[in-house]
């Protein structure tokens, strides 16, 4: 059921298109007798306002279509030169066809324009070889963009929030929870599933190379982390008044105000390195008190809520580096730890260099798309110039608009296409015998009709869209030249050709789309994360006097920046390509950050047991980090579709439930207690039974 605000988004939309093309079309018809220039003042609105989803708001829109209008006219006037010969039409639709499906990796908005840029160059490049005609051409294309470009400024869609005030309205949020009185754990982590990806409209994903869109996405997860950890905090047990804790959480508060702040104006960001010398100086309190006489440690429901806190501070300092080089471009002083922010002091050209060079393999789906698009176009564009198909172009719009990035989406698409435009060709071939060359009725059709088809059949799905496109089609083509009935016969041909050429590319090429590698990616991520966790542990676990080596984070850190490049590739399929698959990846790249993070502090900064673990406490730390690996394995198994392990007798999820013998590190039981609960949510989200698990984020 498609929401009131969507249907207005939509019918606005189609008022756009319709008023620009009709604006374009009539004048250059009929006052100045132009009909190719008309031709192309009603298709070029259709092109960048339906065929191309443009993310983002109204002026948004506009500044993306005046930008591509230059692109738009040298694509047309190669087209109209390779005309010349069916192969090197072939040939520029081939390079041309990767080109404009490989711009998907500069972002959301070159990936919305695109398919509308291939509609230049494929209007252009069929028989008949005219290049008299470019002028004209070129006029109605300009002619046509502009008007749109207007009435998008004109009627504009409102604008939805940007990443950076979701991250700001979330960082209140959080201010709010680790000040006095707290906020319910439900409002907190409902704030932080806002910064999600799939609930962001694409406009507004940090999907950039950049430094900024780098670091707000990976601000995103640290502050639903962040969220998530003061909502565990206030489902924990009463602790004993602990001052060090609330003052802690009190310049937790003030830093992620700031940040707030910060993120909305841009000026007088926080302290720099504030709160990570007031996080030194409570590890050193507590470190000091834990390790006093028996009867001055604090109990041990203090030392957990002091574990909790500190933890929750590291996200918050994430945070304060993460909004400081989104805003600035880089850091004021240096990250730590400097492997997790890789990027922030490389350049803007290295950064694109790396996104381009990183996606020219076949593993990367963007690269797949671009390749399979390029072969379908190519392929389609040989078919019908061989075979000399009547309005051939339509072979090749059915390839761009049907072309899903799996098999099964695809044939999905073209069976509701092919119905659709078999009832749309029936209608639109007695609506040509009935009303036979009375141009003044079809002149009077036309704009009621496209506004019909333009608002109806995104309401209604493909099917009626495809129905009412032909309509448009033959109501537009009968003034511009006398039609019969064989028109609706020509369009499903053409259709019907270039539905099977998609349907053959997409069974050919790569059917999984990014599903199989964002599985695939994820479950490494999670293998090499694994191991970490009794590493760890077996520091923790080692006498005062041991080593305070944090343990190999490298080979993660790379596997971390793997996954995330996956994910942003999932990202940027359609939705409907992605719909069936449920996991909560944000879920899973936060939850390797918790491991890595852990692992590079709780060696060197983490309470340890005074003279060592008891044999007791030494086989229940042992036992759980041996859970949560088997669990994490579990997850890995079940991303990649293996056959998952036996789910462990004792959960680690149970840790909360019984105390683990003394003495232990509480900050180890903390972590590996947080960590447990990031894996069963995981799970619960993958595992089909789940039912309601929350959508693919």
């Amino acid at each position: 059921m498609i929401a009131g605000q969507q249907r207005a988004t939509i019918l606005r939309r189609a008022v756009r298109v319709t008023v620009a093309a009709s604006v374009g079309f009539y004048p250059l018809l009929y006052g100045a007798g132009l009909p190719v220039a008309a031709l192309y003042a009603l298709f070029a609105p259709i092109a960048m306002g339906l065929l191309s989803a443009v993310p983002g708001s109204g002026p948004q829109r506009a500044s993306v279509m005046l930008r591509a209008l230059p692109p738009a006219l040298v694509l047309a006037t190669l087209g109209t030169l390779l005309a010349v010969d069916t192969w090197a039409a072939v040939g520029g639709m081939l390079v041309i066809g990767f080109l404009l499906a490989f711009a998907a990796v500069a972002g959301p908005r070159p990936a919305g324009i695109a398919p509308g840029l291939q509609l230049f160059y494929i209007l252009a490049c069929f028989p008949p070889y005219a290049p008299d005609a470019l002028v004209q051409r070129l006029a109605g294309l300009t002619a046509g963009v502009l008007l749109l470009a207007a009435l998008e400024i004109l009627l504009p869609d409102p604008a939805a929030p940007s990443y950076r005030e979701r991250l700001a309205d979330a960082l209140d949020e959080a201010a709010r929870g680790a000040g006095p009185g707290g906020v319910p754990p439900q409002r907190l982590r409902a704030a932080g599933s806002t910064l999600r990806l799939a609930d962001v409209p694409p406009a507004e994903r940090p999907a950039g190379a950049g430094r900024a869109d780098r670091a707000l996405e990976q601000a995103g997860r640290s502050a639903r982390r962040l969220l998530d950890q003061l909502a565990t905090l206030a489902e924990a047990p009463p602790a004993p008044a602990d001052p060090e804790s609330a003052e802690l959480l009190g310049r937790v508060a003030a830093l992620c105000t700031a940040c707030a702040r910060f993120l909305r104006t841009g000026s007088r960001p926080p302290p720099a390195g504030k709160l990570e010398e007031a996080m030194r100086g409570f590890q050193a309190d507590r470190v000091r008190t834990a390790s006093g006489p028996p009867g001055e440690r604090p109990p041990l429901g203090v030392l957990r809520r002091q574990s909790r806190v500190l933890a929750l501070a590291e996200s918050a300092r994430m945070v304060e580096i993460t909004a400081d080089i989104a805003v600035h471009g880089g850091p004021t002083e240096p990250a730590a730890p400097r492997a997790l922010f890789w990027y922030a002091e490389l350049s803007t050209p290295r950064l694109w260099a790396r996104r381009v060079l990183g996606n020219v393999t076949f593993r990367s789906v963007l690269f797949q798309n671009a390749v399979r698009t390029a072969l379908g176009l190519a392929a389609a564009r040989a078919v019908a110039g061989s075979l000399d198909l009547a309005h051939g172009f339509w072979v090749l719009l059915a390839v761009l608009t049907l072309g899903r990035t799996t098999a099964g989406a695809t044939w999905q698409a073209v069976r509701r296409a092919v119905a659709g435009n078999a009832v749309g060709a029936l209608v639109a071939g007695a609506l040509v015998i009935g009303l036979g060359r009375h141009t003044d009725v079809y002149a009077a059709l036309l704009g009621p009709v496209m506004l019909v088809a333009f608002a109806l059949g995104p309401l209604l799905g493909l099917a009626y869209a495809q129905a009412l496109f032909t309509i448009v089609v033959a109501t537009a083509f009968a003034q511009i030249a006398p039609v019969t009935w064989r028109l609706s016969e020509a369009r499903m041909i053409d259709v019907v050709t270039g539905s099977v050429i998609g349907l053959l590319c997409g069974l050919v090429a790569w059917p999984a789309g990014a599903r199989r590698e964002v599985h695939r990616a994820m479950a490494g991520l999670l293998r090499t994360c694994a191991p970490l966790v009794t590493v760890t542990a077996e520091a923790l676990l080692a006498p005062s006097g041991g080593s305070r080596t944090a343990p190999e984070t490298l080979p993660g850190v790379h596997r971390l920046r793997l996954a995330e490049a996956a994910y942003a590739q999932f990202r940027a399929e359609t939705p409907a390509d992605g719909e069936s698959d449920r996991a909560d990846w944000h879920a899973v790249l936060i939850a390797a950050n918790h491991v890595l993070l852990g692992a590079q502090w709780l060696p060197r900064f983490g309470l340890r047991p005074a003279s060592g673990a008891t044999d007791a406490s030494a086989a229940w730390a042992r036992g759980t980090a041996s859970g949560l690996v088997a669990q994490t394995d579990r997850i890995a198994r079940l991303l990649t579709a293996e056959r998952p392990g036996p789910a462990p007798r004792t959960a680690p999820g149970s840790a909360p439930d019984r105390d683990p013998p003394t003495p232990l590190s509480v900050d180890l039981e903390v972590w590996m207690t947080s960590l447990a609960h990031q894996l069963a949510r995981i799970e619960s989200s993958l595992t089909p039974t789940s039912g309601t698990g929350p959508p693919s984020g």
